[in-house]
């Protein structure tokens, strides 16, 4: 395939309008970018002194088909492409001299164009550690018992709560930049600093799970983080702050709503099932040299 069926730019507003119906068509499984895209429209993309950001879609004689886009300097997020292309767009940005620090995308996107990067490039290719599975709300079931306790929808008095459990929610899973990022002071941000957030307290109103949720979107609110102190778990008390967000998104008038899963957790994989939640995707890092 041409290279120059990709067409860049960086206008943020331009690229919407040419890809936002694509990206809108598939609320569920475009969820990071269609929370992503509003975030920097909005002047979220990324610290100050941050690279520019860097937005491509595929057209061909069917519409846009695919697209891609880079936030301040950041690795390259990917929609589902076909090998041809993935490199087709490796040669596009290699040509220009882009220099990328590596990819997300559906798994196999994320090979395809990791292999075409490093053919164009010479740069290693190496799986980055993390992968995620992406799931959609089917029919929500409240899994039983419930624990004692309410939830509570977290307000200002609770902002030092909310970032400590969200930094440990990324200790937990590996993500040094959103934890370098809490550390830095640089809470808005972050891919937390515009979410709502809730908590399952006790009948002595403790608060023991807690739960966030991003904006809606085309239809679409995303689950995360799930978040239980280490010496709180196992009682059931991220099943029902799940739940109850869940819940109120639907109520919120929410047509898809999916969270993301570590695969080789074989318990949250377990609850979200329970909860009414079915598997989507697959997606997974690959970093260059």
């Amino acid at each position: 395939m041409h290279p120059d069926g990709w067409h860049l730019t960086d206008d943020i507003d331009a690229f919407l309008d040419r890809a936002g119906g694509f990206l809108r068509s598939r609320p569920a499984l475009h969820t990071t970018p269609l929370t992503a895209l509003e975030k920097a429209r909005a002047g979220g993309a990324g610290p100050p002194g941050a690279d520019p950001a860097e937005f491509g879609w595929w057209q061909d004689g069917d519409g846009v088909g695919a697209f891609f886009y880079r936030l301040g300097g950041r690795r390259l997020y990917l929609t589902a492409v076909s090998p041809g292309q993935a490199d087709a767009l490796a040669a596009r940005l290699s040509g220009l001299g882009s220099s990328l620090p590596g990819v997300l995308a559906d798994r196999d996107t994320a090979a395809a164009f990791a292999r075409a990067w490093q053919r164009r490039t010479g740069a290693a290719a190496t799986p980055g550690g993390w992968r995620v599975r992406l799931h959609r709300l089917g029919g929500l079931t409240a899994p039983g018992p419930v624990p004692a306790g309410r939830a509570r929808v977290a307000g200002p008095g609770d902002r030092e709560r909310v970032v400590r459990w969200c930094r440990d929610f990324c200790v937990d899973v590996g993500e040094q930049e959103s934890i370098d990022a809490i550390d830095a002071g640089n809470w808005a941000q972050t891919r937390f600093g515009d979410k709502g957030f809730t908590f399952w307290e006790t009948p002595d109103g403790t608060p023991a799970s807690m739960a966030g949720t991003t904006p809606m979107v085309a239809g679409m609110v995303r689950v995360d983080p799930v978040s239980t102190p280490a010496h709180l778990r196992g009682r059931g008390y991220a099943g029902a702050v799940t739940v109850e967000v869940s819940r109120a998104a639907l109520a919120a008038g929410a047509t898809d709503v999916v969270l993301f899963a570590d695969p080789g957790n074989p318990t949250s994989t377990a609850l979200y099932r329970r909860i009414g939640y079915v598997p989507l995707a697959d997606f997974t890092v690959y970093a260059f040299s």
